[in-house]
């Protein structure tokens, strides 16, 4: 049974590792709507946190505070200068999970391929992706190529995002004003409808041969304990009655 669990485990590390060295060679670098897409949703989050505040905000100068306006920190430019700064910086937190399909490859958190061959190295199974293992969790290429694209796009459409915060956004919502109305064409904004629901996935474990065949040897030592385990009972049984 060891035997059968370690020979499991191999061949499961196996595909993985030909897997992910095979998408190393095939760089996708980010469309510009997909680096339209989440630079939407990190500022939005952005926003949404800081909208919670109920601060009031004094402008002016004099030391008399009724001389001095009150603003709402939550319609203030200073809202939008804080949700904006280090913005490109939170594209880093994603990782590409090359299992995945068009711009659902850009997710935070470990992909299920690398959380996977992580599980393997602790269970002590030697695993080889051609890149020292301390670097894996580092961000990648595509990663770094959104990010600096994120920048430009931030430095480029600064003024329209700006026009959308003080003047659009009670009736366009930023994805649709920034990204289809402004960044993109109408030919390339398919990715901004991809939504992650568990089945957008490049790899189907059922089609791989190796893992298929791993598996019905499983199933195989499944019926065969459960068959001697069931004859055991019989006999127990049986030796009762004559008794």
């Amino acid at each position: 049974m060891i035997r059968f669990v370690i020979l499991v485990v191999c061949v499961i590390a196996c595909t993985l590792c030909r897997r992910v060295q095979a998408d190393d060679y095939l760089l996708e670098e980010p469309t510009s709507c997909e680096v339209c897409k989440y630079f939407v949703n990190e500022l939005q989050d952005r926003l949404d946190e800081t909208g919670k505040s109920k601060e009031i905000l004094r402008t002016g100068h004099g030391l008399d505070p009724k001389k001095r306006k009150k603003i709402a920190y939550k319609t203030s430019e200073l809202r939008l200068v804080d949700a904006m700064e280090g913005i490109c910086e939170r594209i880093l937190q994603y990782n590409v999970h090359k299992e995945r399909k068009g711009s659902l490859r850009f997710a935070k958190g470990r992909s299920e391929t690398m959380e996977t061959l992580q599980g393997l190295v602790a269970k002590g199974v030697k695993v080889d992706l051609g890149i020292p293992y301390d670097l894996w969790d580092e961000p990648s290429v595509e990663v770094t190529l959104m990010k600096k694209q994120c920048e430009r796009m931030l430095e480029e459409y600064e003024d329209t995002i700006e026009d959308w915060y003080f003047n659009k956004q009670s009736s366009k919502d930023l994805l649709s004003y920034l990204c289809k109305e402004n960044v993109l064409n109408k030919t390339n904004q398919a990715c901004l409808a991809e939504q992650w629901t568990g089945k957008e996935k490049k790899y189907d474990d059922t089609n791989d041969d190796a893992v298929v065949e791993a598996k019905k040897k499983r199933k195989g030592k499944k019926k065969k304990k459960k068959a001697r385990k069931s004859e055991s009972s019989d006999a127990k049984a049986a030796n009762k009655d004559e008794l």
